[in-house]
């Protein structure tokens, strides 16, 4: 988001991923720091990155001139309280000892939780996240309105339209779905073994807690060749990306340092306490973006970053309720059909970096040449939020039904089809498979496997599939 001050009236612009913000001239806030800090305060959701930079340079003394002209002032009191709570200084300032409680985050614009006081400020601290590891989601228009869809009512009514067997048999293959979508995203076919033991992991999600840092090691050595299982979190720099012909790397995303993992991932898991334990009057989805991107973002292993990512992502949704016990939405189906979008919300984060960091790669080694820590720690996961929300509500609306509903026609058409030909399960099966590939018809060159079937058989059987499929 950029904000401009100048000739012409208020409005705001949307292009694409980029939001600009037009204010009168009579806008201008001024030349100093402390006159943005203000304004950003006043009348714009707020960039952590930027704030939290700023203040670590505010001179103390100007804060705490502008605090004690105005103690009790909404936007003094946030600067204040945002100043100490980051910069970890206490300021030359008296308690305030009388007045309302005002919002760090304006609830108005950001998604916030559930508030703990400060007292000394008298600032409701609703901010997602801690110090460590503090993340901004904004209440866009388009957030707003994927929030307001009832995606538990939706799954609610899909449980009571479908019998209790046929939901139990379509969440057989929707595991399985799931598990080949998430390695499908990351360019993986996996063995039988592998697909099998990240397909049990997923039944478990419920039980799984990510705040234990043994269990998300276990997690990563369960999901991982074992010979690649990690025994902590990594100890070198990382960086995900390609290898070209002329075997230089095309580098896609710089991970942060090894020295900031310990401090990141202590944040992840204050984050992910509240989140999933403590905080259940936030967006269960925004909870699951929240939770999962800062996770891969901050790439704690060498591998297996992105499964696991995905696996918060139901891990979340069902502590929340959402996903009813014995149920799974293969979000990472859904991903898969949206992977250019997904690759897009990915480096919505990773993308900025490169014109920050400084770094070089040599003989596959990379180097990091200052401190990083703030760009991982402070970031807008709005963009994640809407993607995964978009996500969520296709997978329920599309893989959901289709999966419920072609069980359905399959049951239909085996009743009606032995019927007319007692053949074995096995032979009715194939020949329901053979016709469904073929717009309801067995082809010409796959009628010999049925040779001791009649014509008329055929197409009595032919309409039989016809007729389950709801088609004339």
């Amino acid at each position: 988001m950029e904000s401009f001050c100048g000739p012409g009236s208020r409005r705001t612009v949307h292009d694409d991923d980029r939001c600009t913000e037009f204010y009168p001239a009579h806008y201008w806030p001024g030349e100093t720091a402390l006159d943005h800090l203000k304004f950003s305060l006043k009348h714009e959701p707020l960039d952590l990155r930027i704030i939290v930079a700023t203040l670590h340079r505010l001179p103390p003394a100007e804060l705490c001139a502008w605090v004690a002209a105005a103690p009790t002032g909404k936007f003094t009191r946030q600067a204040w309280f945002l100043y100490e709570y980051f910069t970890g200084t206490r300021l030359d300032l008296p308690d305030i000892k009388v007045g309302a409680y005002v919002p760090a985050l304006d609830p108005q614009r950001h998604i916030t939780l559930g508030t703990r006081k400060s007292a000394r400020h008298r600032v409701q601290n609703n901010l997602l996240g801690s110090r460590d590891l503090s993340i901004i989601v904004r209440r866009t228009e388009r957030l707003e309105s994927l929030m307001a869809s009832d995606i538990t009512g939706a799954v609610r009514e899909l449980a009571r339209h479908y019998d209790p067997d046929l939901i139990t048999r379509a969440v057989n293959f929707l595991y399985t779905k799931e598990t080949r979508s998430s390695f499908a995203i990351e360019g993986e076919r996996p063995t039988a073994q592998r697909a099998e033991r990240f397909a049990a992991i997923l039944r478990d999600a419920a039980a799984f807690d990510p705040t234990d840092k043994a269990q998300l090691i276990r997690l990563q050595g369960q999901i991982v060749d074992p010979r690649y299982a990690a025994k902590d979190w990594r100890d070198f720099q990382n960086f995900v990306g390609e290898t070209a012909t002329d075997f230089a790397e095309r580098i896609h995303y710089i991970c942060p340092r090894p020295q900031d993992v310990d401090r990141l991932m202590l944040g992840w898991q204050k984050l992910a306490d509240r989140l999933l334990f403590l905080e259940h009057d936030i967006d269960p989805v925004v909870a699951a973006a929240v939770i999962s991107f800062a996770f891969v973002f901050i790439h704690p292993f060498e591998d297996g970053n992105g499964r696991i990512h995905r696996f918060l992502i139901h891990n979340t949704l069902a502590t929340h309720g959402v996903t009813p016990k014995g149920l799974i939405f293969p979000v990472s189906a859904a991903i898969l059909r949206q992977k250019h979008e997904y690759d897009r919300v990915l480096e919505r984060f990773s993308a900025p970096l490169f014109g920050v960091i400084d770094w070089s790669l040599e003989d596959g080694e990379m180097q990091v040449h200052h401190d990083t820590g703030p760009l991982y720690r402070y970031f807008d996961a709005t963009a994640q939020a809407e993607f995964l929300y978009d996500r969520v509500i296709d997978t329920i609306t599309n893989d959901l039904h289709e999966e419920l509903g072609f069980l359905v026609v399959f049951d239909q058409a085996m009743a009606a089809m032995r019927e007319i030909v007692d053949m074995p399960d096995r032979r009715l099966r194939l020949f329901f498979k053979i016709c469904l590939q073929n717009a309801g018809k067995l082809s010409k060159g796959k009628r010999a496997e049925f040779a001791e079937l009649t014509d008329a058989e055929v197409a009595a059987l032919e309409n039989a599939i016809t007729a389950a499929r709801g088609e004339s």
